[in-house]
């Protein structure tokens, strides 16, 4: 009895990436880039609000506030699509290297567009945790981040890159 060739192990992680519709490049749709928009967003807004509630909570001067919050929303990026990809059985290396090539320019326009916006905004790097203002701005500056970040997203996937890559892992 003869075997076909896709039941050797060695064809089993092209065969699957090929599979998926997500991994190739081509035209994206506004549904997909949201989501991957969200995704990432979800990471940042975790780092991002910690770190400055930590730095705002501590007393820390603005920059090293600001730079706390945007290492950490890298941070918590990073750790959700490692986290998703080493579900699928990847390597914490292989891992690694997906969620850099997947999420590093999102994750930085997504910072660019929000941290922005909390320095432009008058009063809101002065504003303290029990100030409405600390958190208005801080959501406005998230949602506007979120719309400014979806079409680079969309662009990103219809070109095979950013959350594309990690879709070759989703099963």
């Amino acid at each position: 009895m003869e075997q076909a060739p896709h039941e050797h192990g060695a064809a089993a992680p092209d065969t699957r990436a090929a599979a998926v519709p997500h991994a190739a490049p081509g035209p994206a749709g506004w549904a997909p880039a949201a989501r991957a928009t969200l995704h990432c967003l979800t990471g940042c807004a975790l780092g991002e609000i910690l770190g400055m509630v930590i730095g705002t909570a501590l007393s820390w001067h603005n920059v090293p506030t600001m730079v706390l919050a945007i290492v950490l929303a890298f941070v918590f990026g990073y750790a959700l699509t490692v986290r998703g990809v080493l579900a699928a059985g990847v390597g914490l290396r292989a891992a690694l290297r997906v969620a850099l090539a997947a999420d590093t320019l999102s994750i930085a326009v997504m910072e660019l567009i929000d941290n922005g916006v909390i320095v432009l905004w008058p009063s809101a790097m002065d504003a303290q945790l029990s100030d409405a203002l600390f958190w208005g701005v801080l959501a406005a500056s998230l949602v506007l981040a979120f719309v400014v970040t979806t079409p680079v997203n969309k662009w990103m996937i219809g070109r095979g890159k950013g959350h594309a890559v990690v879709h070759r892992y989703h099963h």
